[in-house]
């Protein structure tokens, strides 16, 4: 430690960088490995607690004690899903009204591109006929692609079953593991990173599932209120989705304009647009900061970037993990005394006693290390 604090800056920058690009080199070639390690690794913490009552309480052993609560949990998500999918079977009721609804849309559109750009009905059907068979020249390939994702979902399910299981399992091995793996001295910053982590991923994760539950719950009775069929339906899809910040609250408006379109008018339409706008001020300005931004302290600027970053890295599962990696990175990073300015960093602005706090500790390490060399 004191001679990564006497070395020139330009030699940490260049340690730092060569770290991040290996890191992320890493993540991005196994990622069919890291990201159902991370997904398990989190909902093992999320059943700790009720894993480690059954065996205190219920005198079970172990490996039975996190089968069951692992069950458990995959029952209830099953379920949900079960859900959507008789609610989206019901869908097909619904679709010749919305190919008339489309099919009218279109005729609307192809009259305005008419009037407006001078281009008539048969030029307009060449470029829509030259359009459709290069989509079906490319339908081998788009189907292959669906086939390759359902595959990969597959397995990312099954191992991240496995993962959260052998966790719960030996997660007191991994925690001896981290001890074996320090000095004695660090034991006590270990135990605290470890229960911190723990508290904070457990407090995350609930507090995400009150806030689909919060918001499913408003989209099922503003929907309801407004006529819109497949209300349940919607608002399961909406609750799910608003996990993803910033972009989940539009793609959720967009699927049930397109539905409201098909089985309604456009009027109720402009009615589930404001009503989803008002949910979503109500999530941003009083359900996130009081339940879920409570838990995770990580300001908006590195969250944001860390989101798209994650969808660049893994897709889909990288926005959702996104979050939860950032407060366990910045819970590591207030512990270790070379990591706490990049903890500050992610962290919230207005934390002056915690950057005097911060300052004073590391004015003093480097007034030691000098002491000591000299």
């Amino acid at each position: 430690m004191k001679k990564l604090l006497s070395l020139p800056f330009y030699i940490k920058l260049a340690c730092i960088l060569i770290s991040i690009i290996a890191v992320v080199y890493i993540a991005s070639v196994g990622q069919t490995i890291i990201v159902p390690f991370i997904l398990g690794s989190l909902f093992a913490l999320l059943l700790t607690p009720f894993a480690t009552w059954m065996e205190r309480k219920l005198r079970m052993p172990r490996i039975l004690a996190s089968l069951i609560s692992l069950l458990l949990f995959f029952t209830l998500l099953t379920g949900i899903v079960v859900l959507l999918g008789s609610q989206m079977t019901n869908l097909k009721e619904d679709w010749p009204a919305f190919e008339k609804q489309v099919v009218a849309g279109l005729e609307s559109f192809q009259d305005w591109i008419a009037a407006t750009f001078n281009i008539d009905y048969s030029d307009q059907m060449e470029y829509v006929t030259d359009t459709l068979t290069k989509s079906v020249s490319r339908g081998t390939a788009i189907l292959g692609v669906a086939i390759l994702s359902m595959s990969s979902t597959f397995i990312l399910l099954v191992f991240t079953f496995l993962y959260t299981f052998f966790i719960l399992v030996y997660r007191r091995h991994i925690v001896r593991f981290l001890l074996l793996l320090n000095h004695s001295n660090h034991h006590n910053t270990v135990l605290d990173i470890v229960s911190q982590i723990q508290y904070v991923v457990k407090r995350y994760l609930i507090g995400l599932f009150l806030q689909m539950i919060i918001v499913a719950t408003m989209t099922f009775i503003a929907l309801t209120i407004i006529g819109v069929k497949y209300s349940l339906m919607l608002a399961i899809f909406t609750g799910f989705f608003n996990v993803l910040p910033y972009v989940g609250i539009f793609l959720s408006m967009l699927v049930i304009s397109l539905i409201t379109f098909a089985t309604s008018s456009l009027l109720h339409v402009v009615f589930v647009l404001v009503a989803l706008a008002v949910i979503h001020f109500i999530d941003s300005n009083f359900v996130v900061p009081k339940i879920v931004g409570s838990k995770v302290q990580v300001n908006s600027m590195v969250a944001m970037m860390a989101i798209f970053f994650g969808e660049l890295l893994w897709g889909i599962s990288g926005m959702f993990l996104a979050i939860p990696i950032l407060a366990i990175c910045k819970i590591v990073f207030d512990r270790v005394l070379e990591l706490k300015p990049w903890g500050f960093l992610l962290g919230e602005e207005d934390d002056s006693e915690h950057f005097m706090e911060l300052k004073k500790e590391i004015c003093e390490e480097k007034n030691s290390v000098s002491r000591s060399n000299s």
